[in-house]
């Protein structure tokens, strides 16, 4: 037997070596045949182009394990993306234009991280975590002149159906992280009421689900095509889809079009924290150790400087502060909002006291833990302020007179525009009717927040320029830069409220040359 193995093991070795091909079959019958494997033997080619694919599938790196966001987005858009022209002319764009994308990215860095991980939770496609991109250019102060606030530009009315509270304290449009659940719900509620179709959904969203399903319906009965590229939507809707699966292409194929975006690290950048009780922005942003811009460009829903009385409290912080504002705020919790004290005069209730103080009855409460709202002569209150409540009521205090000698071609729109004020308050100043024709020479009584000197001259010099809507500009920027509102823009260029601003679009703004340079 052992003689036979022996052989059997030589005859192996031998075929192995030779390189004639074999005439004649081994016989396999023999349950007692042991096969000795050389040690010097060769690994054959194909076994080691093998091995090499098992070692790179065993280096690849998933999309969660990716130093940059951007790939972790890129790696996972799977969405055909058509080569057609609506998408070339915008991909193009991009391209002519990478310091767009260089300063979206910027706006960028603390929030797309987490709005990635909630696309990524609901198991959305990845290019709705660019959809802010499309929208406001990652710009968290956006607002549309159709009243759109936010990184995700929504609606009043919707924001309201989805759940985002709106008052004078708060504006939950611009909450970053509840802005973002209500905008991922809102696509999600299309996407099933469009049967799955996200191209419809996405149109959607930007012109509701009214309007989509009627050019549906208008196509069926023309006999047309209902495909998204074939719908009579308006034009912003009908570059909306295009705009978000140019972006994506870029994002996804950034070296094929040589473009490299700014590195956006794959990990938390910011964190919620919950004080549980109403704080001034100031004294956060000392409890973090970080700036007062910074603290409000991460939380722009508070209006007035400070959270909300009402329980809307939440802040969102640089990830690597959480801990030296939750000491702070442990130690100092009596400390986190600017009071003044009242006493309490005859005729006061607590809804009078808050109108003129620039607040509210339930933040009145709150500050002196009262159960209801009796309160008593005398009674000394602590009243809930803001650097935003203090800075108002100095300019409001700061109120002077000038008069305007009316020059041919003015009418009260006019000088009330130059002088930022109201026709009706300009009006009511010199006892004249809204509709009242003036002459030539007439002097007029102008109230204007114009900060006298100790020589009794205003330092305020108002005058109207034309300005240029320049490329990454909202309205919200411009108006931040001129230091005037929003409304005041719209107002003053009677803007159509179903458009957005194009670039190189001429502005009349009203500016006051003490306080901005034009």
């Amino acid at each position: 037997m052992k003689s036979r193995i022996l052989l059997a093991s030589v005859l192996l070795l031998v075929g192995c070596e030779t390189t004639q091909p074999t005439t004649k079959k081994a016989e396999t019958n023999d349950v007692n045949t042991v096969v000795v494997k050389p040690t010097n033997e060769v690994i054959p080619p194909l076994f080691e182009s093998q091995l090499d694919k098992v070692t790179s599938e065993v280096k690849k790196i998933t999309p969660q394990q990716q130093k940059n966001v951007w790939d972790r987005i890129g790696m996972q858009i799977d969405t055909h993306i058509p080569n057609n022209k609506r998408i070339r002319y915008y991909r193009n764009w991009y391209l002519k234009h990478p310091r767009n994308l260089e300063i979206i990215a910027e706006r960028a860095q603390p929030f797309l991280y987490y709005i990635t991980e909630q696309v990524e939770k609901r198991g959305m496609p990845l290019e709705i975590a660019l959809l802010p991109i499309v929208e406001s250019s990652f710009d968290q102060n956006a607002y549309s002149s159709m009243a759109a606030a936010g990184l995700w530009q929504i609606i009043p009315d919707t924001g309201r159906r989805f759940g985002l509270k709106q008052n004078s304290w708060y504006d939950g449009r611009r909450d970053i992280v509840k802005s973002t659940d209500a905008a991922l719900n809102l696509l999600t509620y299309l996407n099933k009421k469009f049967d799955g179709n996200w191209q419809y959904a996405l149109a959607a969203y930007n012109t509701g689900e009214g309007r989509v399903f009627n050019a549906i319906k208008k196509n069926k009965a023309l006999g047309k095509s209902t495909d998204y590229w074939d719908l009579d939507l308006p034009d912003e809707t009908s570059s909306y889809v295009p705009k978000l699966y140019a972006v994506a292409d870029i994002i996804k194929n950034q070296k094929k079009y040589g473009i490299t975006l700014p590195a956006i690290s794959n990990k938390p950048a910011v964190a919620i924290v919950k004080p549980n009780t109403q704080i001034d922005l100031d004294i956060a942003a000392k409890f973090a150790g970080i700036s007062t811009a910074e603290i409000k460009a991460l939380n722009p829903a508070y209006r007035r400087g400070v959270t909300a009385p009402n329980g809307l409290n939440d802040l969102l912080l640089p990830i690597n502060s959480v801990n030296k504002f939750n000491r702070a705020l442990a130690n100092n919790r009596n400390k986190a909002l600017r009071t003044t004290t009242y006493t309490v005069k005859s005729g006061d209730s607590l809804g009078v006291i808050a109108a003129r103080h620039n607040t509210t009855i339930s933040a009145i409460k709150q500050t002196n833990h009262l159960k209801t709202s009796n309160i008593r002569i005398g009674q000394q209150l602590k009243l809930p302020t803001s650097s935003y409540a203090l800075v108002r009521t100095q300019h409001s205090n700061a109120v002077a007179h000038t008069y305007h000698t009316v020059r041919k071609g003015d009418s009260l729109w006019t000088i009330a525009r130059q002088y930022n004020t109201s026709v009706k308050a300009l009006a009511k100043a010199n006892k004249l009717s809204t509709k009242s024709t003036l002459r030539l020479g007439q002097k007029l009584k102008v109230a204007s927040n114009k900060v006298a000197t100790s020589t009794g001259k205003s330092t305020n010099k108002v005058k109207t320029i034309s300005y240029k809507v320049k490329n990454g500009d909202s309205l919200s920027v411009i108006a931040q830069r001129h230091k005037v509102t929003v409304k005041q823009i719209v107002k003053w260029n009677n803007l159509n409220s179903k458009k957005y601003l194009k670039q190189g679009q001429t502005l009349k703004l009203v500016i006051d040359t003490s306080k901005v340079k034009a």
